[in-house]
């Protein structure tokens, strides 16, 4: 592939996703010239907790999670991104380490913006640093929610929501790599009490797990459960 052909990739794929929607095209050309694109195996990190930052990452295709893990080896996962999302947007512009370890669920494909580059870029262009910062106060929103769900929310409740949350329709189709194990890493808890949960959902008739998807069979129920189950 040319460079050229490099650059509109990235440009392309900047302009589909909200940081970089509303960025004039001058800028928005300005950063896919800054950008550098790298692939990924299943199962790698790209990023590991501590050490230096090396900028902002879009993923282009794939799916990745960012965690924290205990010296136990117990992982706590932040949150999981796919094709279209940003990632590591502390680390590149409030803190110069990676705020948390991002591994690859599936090969992966992302652009990086370096640091140095991001950060001249936001003193050049306004409207890209106002993007930037609504983007970052919505992590920050994000975050608080998941303290609040793992604070005072029981596994029962917070896996309810998760299934309402990632569900099309009344069908929560699970990707290869989400595992009950990786479910309940995202939940914050161990695989036996995602297993009891889970079974008590079903015995309720409030849900039907299947091998790669669960059913929602009662909605109303499942939302209570999500809502009011503290």
């Amino acid at each position: 592939m040319s460079d050229s052909d490099m650059h509109q990739e990235a440009a392309d794929l900047l302009a589909s996703i909200p940081y970089f929607a509303q960025v004039d095209a001058q800028t928005l050309s300005a950063i896919a010239g800054s950008a550098t694109r790298r692939s990924y195996t299943a199962d790698q990190v790209v990023l590991l907790e501590g050490e230096p930052s090396s900028g902002l990452f879009v993923v282009q295709e794939g799916w990745l999670k960012s965690v924290k893990t205990s010296p136990e080896g117990r992982e706590q996962v932040l949150r999981v991104v796919g094709p279209g999302d940003v990632f590591n947007a502390i680390g590149a512009l409030a803190s110069p380490t990676n705020p948390g370890t991002v591994i690859t669920l599936e090969p992966a494909t992302v652009w990086i913006l370096q640091r140095e580059n991001l950060l001249r870029l936001l003193e050049e262009h306004t409207g890209l640093a106002w993007m930037v910062i609504q983007a970052l106060a919505e992590r920050v929103q994000q975050l608080m929610s998941q303290v609040e769900d793992l604070s005072l929310r029981s596994v029962e409740a917070r896996l309810a929501r998760l299934i309402l949350e990632e569900a099309t329709g009344e069908s929560f189709i699970r990707q290869r790599w989400d595992t009950q194990a990786e479910m309940a890493a995202r939940l914050g808890t161990v695989l036996d009490v995602l297993n009891r949960a889970l079974r008590r959902l079903a015995a309720d008739g409030v849900i039907k797990v299947e091998r790669h998807r669960i059913l929602i069979l009662d909605q109303e129920q499942l939302a209570a459960i999500a809502d009011l189950d503290t």
